[in-house]
């Protein structure tokens, strides 16, 4: 088809995680080690059951981890970079950090690596790893970051002195499919230190342990076949591993655990056999002829500048026997030809297909910050398999599991059984997926692969993931958590990103999503006052205590942003019944009349509930505010100026006068409610007849909303330079609040967290957090198609006025300039300890969330997941008028 680059062309061939193109990928975890999955321990401490020291001895048991790793859709082979300075007391095999305990902030990686380039079917990915030429500091870091506390900067490797005057190999890794089943993997390494160092480059491939456990006693083959490794699985088939750079030693062990880890004799070659024949010169754990991991190793030298390159390929031979297939896989590839042609050729089409994706009037530089945040996103890819019922068991050949763990953390969950692909927050700090996250990351992806952006929310959908009662899971530390309800939002905005022509992927996710409201309404409405205890929502810290936890004395806590949340949904929700409507499917109309009602007693809820008549609206300070309700009915605001105040500006829709025409129950609703309710009438606004009778329906009204945006768009408030922080900066030194008699204490935090809720690594109380702010966005966008001559000043107290769609465009601009270099090269955004200079300006970090004050990146170093959000952004921005793609009936 005219105008279809290579690259969708491949897409279009490969919608399905099973089809052929997408076999192969980097599905490889950044960190194994540490997770829930696993954790066998009777006190659940993840982090201390299985330590980072015990990565390179101890077999997992669920999934694996590497660096710059590819592996088959399932986990079975993988294959990655090991690398050695000649220094160092282990081979570096994996990402090293601290873990929750030990950082002083929380979980917190000690690396610095890049991800550079990727496409969606991973024909073509590269991924750059930063390697000290010194021994790596694990020492130092753990003990400086143990003797530091909140109130102090993280130690950082580059703290350490380990990378002064560019003392470091820069490991770039390309990978290039000639064919479904045929990988091209080039390593190249350059020397950026003054002087000659050496380097160990290891190729290794090895299978995932899935022989031990006693549920499937079959073991495939790593096995020496001339100059190269004869790869056997039963499920893959027959693959071939060649080295085709000269001057390659190949060695063998087994993806066995190290028995003298527990004290007992070492028997075989276990998987740390290639780690000491290289780093300890001990070859009696490795073999010449084969085993279930291995090695091939070159011994380089390096000068200063100097780059040299190493380049292996795998290619599939022969297919497994169907009987041995569980499902729909690659034929077995015939591609063949030149490895270079083939990197050449894929790096040439990857370009082409960000040509195509990107719009052409987005600059050359914010396109190379688009492309960068979408590999990321490509390489957070990453296979997550979890069976809930087998690993609280345990396995026949393993010792059973403590009885505490049926009553402990994910108990309730015993039907999840999950071995997907699935996008991850942060593929070292987050490596399992997260509801709320992945809903982000689904809009952004959904520039470059629609099918998989759309198979991603289906799958939290799917009744293997799904509770029964219609919750979703929220992440792997506890899956009965509460996180926001933007999964109907991100369903629509992926949608419409289709294209608008997909109306089975709405019915599939909306059907399942009315469980899940249902959920809502009877699990987080105690009272039925149409006001939410939804606790801990994302948010983390961003309040005086920990919502997650009860009260005490009988006393609830109603959340302002709890409550926005829901009407969001029931907005969401509508939206999409109104666009069902459109394809003449029976019933929508009627439910879309239910979320509108609904949305409407939310409404009116927020102004004013119960005896007390208090509202969670301070007509004093303009503001929402949380209220906490006693058991006598009295209630007491909470007055803290934060994001949780403006979340009822996100729940807005602009409906077009042709869908309410469409609607004619709609509209009988509409004066219906009008009349048994009056006082909710200001909330349904039908704007002037110079915008064609268009109606907006906002939780807010245009005088509240006044308010509300002279706290958002004020710079001595919550409007930075960056975008919206989460607390309002005039907290700074802390605001002591008596409620009920009770002192409370909260300060504004522009950087890192001095607060231990949520186990120190939680940030709400100052940083700027995208995904917010891409709905602050979303939500002027609407108000402006709704009412396009509606004006505020900007910033707060400014003598110029503007249109609340060029407000919208300035806070997206603010947003981007973190990835933007400045005057002076840098990029406000790049974390306070990365070095400037070329080496590191011209790289893109993608934090997780970033300082209130100056914008420098906080938290993890590689959450692309929704702070990918800027791609978004970039390519979604309205070219002409405000309205965009977010009112009610954009779909075609």
């Amino acid at each position: 088809m005219a105008g279809v680059t290579a690259e969708q062309d491949r897409l279009a061939q490969a919608p399905n995680d099973d089809d052929p193109w997408k076999l192969w990928g980097p599905y490889v975890a950044g960190r194994q080690w540490g997770t829930v999955r696993e954790d066998y321990s009777a006190d659940g401490d993840a982090w201390a059951s299985f330590p980072f020291d015990h990565a390179h001895r101890r077999a997992y048991r669920w999934g694996e981890d590497g660096l710059g790793a590819f592996c088959d859709r399932y986990g079975f082979f993988n294959l990655g970079i090991a690398l050695w300075n000649g220094q160092d007391d282990r081979l570096k095999e994996r990402l090293f950090g601290l873990t929750n305990a030990q950082g002083n902030h929380g979980e917190d990686v000690k690396e610095v690596w890049w991800v550079t380039d990727g496409t969606p079917t991973h024909s073509y990915a590269q991924w750059l790893y930063r390697y000290p030429q010194a021994a790596f500091p694990y020492a130092d870091l753990l003990a400086t970051n143990a003797a530091r506390g909140k109130a102090d900067d993280e130690y950082e490797l580059t703290d350490t002195g380990v990378l002064a005057q560019d003392r470091f190999t820069d490991v770039e890794v390309t990978w290039a499919k000639a064919g479904p089943t045929d990988l091209v993997l080039q390593v190249a390494a350059t020397n950026r230190g003054p002087d000659a160092v050496p380097l160990d480059l290891i190729v290794q491939g090895w299978f995932r342990n899935t022989w031990s456990w006693g549920r499937d006693d079959r073991t495939p083959s790593l096995t020496r076949d001339g100059d190269g490794v004869l790869v056997q699985h039963a499920w893959l088939g027959t693959y071939r591993l060649v080295p085709e750079t000269p001057g390659a030693r190949i060695l063998f062990c087994d993806n066995e655990t190290d028995r003298s880890l527990y004290g007992e004799a070492v028997t075989g070659c276990p998987k740390n056999g290639l780690d000491r024949a290289i780093v300890q010169g001990d070859e009696t754990g490795v073999r010449d002829d084969k085993g279930t991991k291995a090695g091939l190793c070159w011994r380089l030298q390096l000068d200063p500048g100097q780059t040299q390159t190493v380049r292996v390929r795998l290619t599939g031979v022969q297919a497994a026997t169907p009987s041995d297939r569980t499902a729909q896989v690659a034929p077995i590839a015939e591609a063949g030809g030149d490895s270079e042609q083939t990197l050449a050729t894929r790096r040439a089409e990857a370009d082409e297909f960000y040509a195509a994706v990107i719009p052409a009037e987005v600059s050359d530089a914010d396109r190379f910050i688009a492309r960068r945040a979408f590999a990321g996103l490509l390489w957070g890819k990453q296979l997550y398999r979890y069976s809930i019922t087998e690993w609280l068991a345990g396995d026949p050949a393993q010792p059973t599991p403590p009885a505490v763990r049926h009553t402990g953390r994910n108990a309730r969950w015993d039907h999840l059984d999950l071995a997907d692909v699935i996008s991850m927050p942060d593929e070292w700090e987050y490596p399992w997926f997260a509801t709320w996250d992945l809903a982000f990351h689904a809009v952004a992806l959904a520039h470059v692969d629609p099918e998989f952006a759309k198979r991603q929310l289906e799958l939290m959908c799917w009744e293997w993931a799904q509770h029964p009662n219609g919750q979703l899971p929220a992440y792997e530390w506890n899956f009965d958590d509460v996180n926001p309800p933007v999964h109907a939002w991100a369903t629509w905005k992926v949608f419409l990103l289709d294209g608008g022509r997909d109306t089975g992927f709405l019915v599939r996710v909306f059907t399942k999503l009315l469980m899940n409201f249902s959920w809502w309404i009877n699990r987080k409405d105690a009272d039925g006052s149409y006001l939410f205890e939804g606790g801990f929502l994302g948010m983390d810290n961003i309040g005086f205590f920990d919502r997650s936890k009860p009260l005490p004395d009988g006393m609830r806590l109603e959340q302002s942003d709890a409550t926005s949340w829901m009407a969001f949904y029931a907005l969401s929700m509508l939206r999409i019944a109104v666009q069902l409507t459109r394809h003449d499917l029976p019933g929508f109309e009627s439910t879309a009349r239910t979320f509108f009602e609904y949305f409407l007693r939310l409404a009116g809820a927020m102004d004013d509930f119960g005896s007390s008549g208090i509202s969670l609206w301070s007509e004093q300070d303009g503001c929402y505010y949380d209220v906490i309700v006693h058991r006598d009915g009295t209630a007491s605001q909470l007055p803290v100026l934060s994001l949780v105040g403006m979340l009822p500006l996100i729940a807005v829709e602009a409906v077009p006068p042709e869908v309410v025409d469409r609607l004619p129950g709609l509209l009988d609703e509409v004066a219906w409610i009008a009349r048994r309710n009056p006082e909710l009438s200001g909330i349904l606004v039908q704007h002037e007849s110079d915008n064609g009778g268009r109606i907006t329906i906002a939780l807010t009204d245009k005088n509240r909303r006044a308010r509300l945006l002279d706290h958002l768009l004020n710079e001595s408030e919550l409007l930075s330079p960056f975008g919206i922080r989460s607390l309002s900066a005039t907290y700074r030194g802390g605001r002591e609040v008596t409620v009920d008699g009770v002192s409370f204490t909260i300060e504004y935090d522009p950087a890192e967290s001095r607060s231990n809720l949520f186990g120190g690594n939680s940030n709400w109380r100052g940083p700027v957090w995208l995904p917010i702010n891409v709905l602050l966005v979303d939500a002027l966008r609407a108000y402006a198609a709704g009412s396009p001559a509606e004006d505020v000043p900007f910033p707060a107290g400014a003598s110029t006025r503007h249109t609340l769609g060029q407000v919208a465009d300035a806070l997206e601009d603010r947003l981007t300039s973190l990835f933007r270099p400045g005057a002076d090269g840098r990029r406000p955004g790049t974390p306070r300890w990365y070095p400037s200079g070329p080496l590191w300006d011209d790289q893109v970090t993608f934090s997780e969330y970033f300082d209130g004050d100056t914008g420098a990146g906080l938290g993890a170093t590689h959450q692309t997941g929704w702070t990918a959000m800027v791609a978004h952004l970039l390519c979604d921005r309205p070219v002409a008028g405000p309205q965009g793609t977010n009112a009610i009936g954009s779909g075609s």
